[in-house]
């Protein structure tokens, strides 16, 4: 059985907008923290205005040669305005589609990694050109563009920590009636447990992996081939999860224990079944959101389970038998609002 969202509406938006004051302050401390880091590395580029060359090294040919030159702080101003770009996308995310926490701590961890990312990329590169007076003569050596990217993690993951969930909204309402069920008699226990894996996406990131360690060696940095391993490390956690549905709701989680959701029985509005194209609905594959507002964990086209649940906040993730969990799960709603009973 296939249903779409009642009105035509997306599964994702809603009339509710009790998220949105969330939305706003997670928005306004993330992008203030970012732009601080970047306004910070600029602050102490100036300091470093008399050991700089009057032109620095920006850009390094794939020989490792640089190729591009322009003034210290010209350089470090284009990280500052490269964060504010950037930290503007993810706002955008988080306040037009952040009705969801998930979303929220997706949008301000993007925001304060992009401002980390850009302080390091300034000092990464500035650094090692002190006391230079040929700038065209100066390496970066593979430990600095690996710190360069791995340092901004740690402050971007306590952003995501900082970021608080959604209180618990109970529905008021009961599960349509046209939604499908379960037979599932009083008394009786019952549990659906499907794994999802792999699909298109998991291509691309063996593709992706393999590019980066053939990289690694025939540069001769031997260090940055952490970086194929935090990728492997990333692919194995974002396309393998156990989808489980019981009386407690919708429990998704990665094999790796992280990321994943659970979505309490009494907050399930209605489950069905839709059909679902990553790229033209979610952008790609992997822990996505849409458009529209939609989280989903989305590793294939196809078949897929949509839950939609209180706050106008909805919950998709492809996987096989998506009737039979959106029926137990319609059941399991039931019975969270004290309405369980036997349907055949």
């Amino acid at each position: 059985m296939t249903t779409t969202p009642p009105d035509g509406a997306p599964a994702g938006h809603g009339t509710d907008a009790a998220w949105r004051p969330r939305a706003r302050r997670a928005t306004a401390w993330s992008s203030l923290a970012a732009v601080i880091l970047a306004l910070g590395a600029a602050a102490i580029a100036w300091s470093w205005r008399d050991q700089l060359p009057d032109r620095v090294a920006s850009h390094w040919s794939g020989s490792g040669a640089p190729d591009g030159f322009m003034a210290p702080m010209t350089f470090a101003l284009v990280a500052v305005a490269t964060t504010v770009v950037l930290c503007a996308l993810f706002a955008a995310i988080g306040l037009f589609a952040g009705a969801s926490a998930s979303t929220r701590r997706i949008a301000a961890a993007g925001c304060v990694w992009s401002g980390g990312f850009l302080a390091a990329t300034t000092l990464g590169t500035l650094a090692p050109q002190r006391g230079l007076a040929d700038p065209s003569q100066v390496e970066l050596g593979g430990s600095t563009l690996l710190l360069t990217l791995l340092v901004p993690l740690a402050p971007a993951v306590l952003a995501a920590l900082l970021v608080p969930g959604d209180p618990s909204t109970p529905a008021t309402e009961s599960v349509p009636g046209d939604a499908p069920r379960a037979v599932v008699r009083d008394g009786e226990r019952a549990v659906w447990l499907q794994r999802t894996t792999g699909g298109t996406g998991l291509a691309v990131g063996v593709v992706a992996v393999l590019g980066t360690a053939v990289l690694a060696i025939t540069t001769g940095e031997p260090t940055m081939l952490v970086v194929p391993a935090v990728l492997a490390l990333t692919f194995v956690a974002m396309f393998a999860f156990t989808v489980r549905v019981d009386a407690t709701g919708l429990t998704v989680r990665s094999t790796a224990g992280w990321p994943g959701t659970h979505v309490p029985a009494d907050e399930v509005v209605r489950a069905s079944v839709a059909r679902v194209s990553p790229l033209r609905e979610f952008g790609g594959w992997g822990w996505r959101i849409a458009r529209d507002g939609r989280v989903g964990v989305v590793l294939r086209a196809g078949e897929a389970l949509l839950v939609e649940r209180t706050g106008g906040r909805s919950f998709t993730v492809t996987v096989d038998d998506a009737a039979t969990a959106a029926a137990l799960l319609n059941t399991m709603a039931d019975r969270a609002r004290g309405q369980g009973v036997a349907r055949g």
